[in-house]
């Protein structure tokens, strides 16, 4: 019996350290639609299923899905705050979306820089400390404690500048968020 041995490129790093964007009145992520899957994690809570994401200047709608398709949290953003509607009809409100996430799903999303870093880009809201490859990919971005990392990017084979990130992996303590995005629509 013969063994293959696999031999792997190193991949070249550079890290580039971002400061906010001056403008941000005219910081917004472009529109998109995804429908993906999610998994959570961390100490107290663990939740799987789908994930269906529209997002546009205005406002983002994400409906969470179980495996078998029912709805278990839907989610709007606004100019006038952010409502949580659970499955049993029940709405909530507040202000910020990563307490409001924290409270009622028992973990945090953070929606105002998973917007950009859902498209393999740095929010640029804040700083950020960048990870690129040697094709000028980002591969990690660690922005207001998150750190984010891109297993795997999705690409339309008739145009590579719409790259997007296929599965995303974030790490905030001792929270763990997985997403795997199957389909990407841009307006």
């Amino acid at each position: 019996m013969s063994c293959a041995t696999l031999t792997t490129q190193p991949t070249i790093v550079k890290t580039v350290f971002l400061e906010p964007a001056a403008d941000l009145k005219n910081a917004v992520a472009p529109g998109f639609e995804l429908l993906g899957r999610v998994s959570v994690r961390n100490e107290n809570q663990r939740f799987s299923g789908n994930v269906h994401w529209q997002h546009t200047i205005q406002e983002d709608t994400i409906l969470l899905l179980s495996p078998l398709g029912q709805a278990v949290a839907e989610i709007n953003k606004n100019d006038a705050g952010v409502s949580l509607v659970t499955s049993k009809q029940e709405a909530f409100y507040a202000r910020d979306v990563e307490d409001l996430t924290a409270e009622i799903l028992g973990w945090r999303l953070p929606l105002s820089g998973l917007q950009y870093w859902i498209q393999g880009q740095h929010s640029p809201l804040s700083a950020a400390s960048v990870d690129l490859n040697g094709e000028d990919r980002i591969i990690a971005i660690r922005q207001d404690g998150w750190q984010v990392l891109f297993a795997r990017y999705y690409t339309n084979l008739s145009d590579q500048a719409s790259a997007h990130p296929r599965i995303i992996e974030l790490q905030f303590e001792d929270l763990s968020i997985r997403m795997v995005i199957d389909n990407w629509t841009k307006p």
